[in-house]
């Protein structure tokens, strides 16, 4: 859990609060509301209107755990999360060039209620990015991204250094900085493509994509028209 600093403040800027790193650590307390944030920092790309960090966080050259707190705000009873990795510090303020490196697969979360919860989401072993050479010294920033139900991104970032997995300057890994609390839900996402059948019916060689959540998959999005209405309601809770 947070340190009860950190919660304190978190707690009483909860009205403007998001997403909380937890482990390995953060660049900082983005979870400010002011005249140049008056919609909080969270919604700046790439870290939430963070710097760069001097002191940073070391992570294992193999990869290691990322874990975070989602739900300090109303309105993340599901969301998309996104876990990036940017390479160096050749880029504005210090930072990598860019964070356009997926380490996982997006997933959507599933929180408890509308209104904020403290619940910890922990990904023990994240992978390094489909072909990344590092080595220990090289630095990197991990990216966080909250894709909310209402469609705006939010940024949290941590500012690592990679060391080998064996290092004794790890921070050890165990349940107390990173589990999975048990009422928060995950869904998968993917897609799932379709062709017109008729020759007719096809202008052009592109394939129409369409997302579902969860595990169930169908052959074709047709056998879901009649959940339309459904859906339409459902969301409409949501907003």
């Amino acid at each position: 859990m947070l340190p009860s600093t950190l919660l304190a403040v978190a707690c009483a800027a909860v009205a403007s609060a998001h997403t909380v790193f937890t482990y390995p650590g953060t660049r900082g307390n983005n979870l400010i509301t002011n005249d140049t944030f008056p919609y909080g920092m969270q919604w700046m790309y790439p870290c939430g209107g963070m710097g760069t960090s001097r002191n940073r966080t070391f992570w294992p050259t193999t990869g290691g755990a990322v874990a975070f707190q989602p739900g300090w705000f109303q309105g993340h009873a599901t969301a998309f999360m996104y876990v990036n990795l940017g390479f160096g510090t050749d880029g504005p303020g210090g930072g990598p060039l860019n964070m356009s490196n997926p380490m996982v697969p997006p997933f959507q979360i599933l929180g408890p209620s509308k209104n904020p919860y403290p619940g910890t989401i922990c990904l023990p072993q994240v992978p390094l990015p489909a072909g990344a050479n590092v080595k220990a010294g090289d630095n990197a920033t991990i990216q966080l991204v909250e894709l909310a139900v209402h469609g705006a991104a939010l940024y949290s970032c941590v500012d690592i250094t990679f060391v080998e997995p064996n290092d004794d300057r790890l921070e050890i890994l165990n349940e107390s900085n990173c589990f999975n609390s048990n009422d928060i839900g995950f869904a998968d996402v993917y897609t799932i493509t379709s062709r017109a059948s008729g020759a007719n019916n096809v202008t052009s060689g592109a394939e129409a994509t369409f997302f579902y959540f969860g595990r169930g998959r169908s052959h074709s999005w047709l056998s879901y028209a009649g959940w339309l209405p459904a859906v339409v309601g459902g969301l409409w809770v949501f907003l």
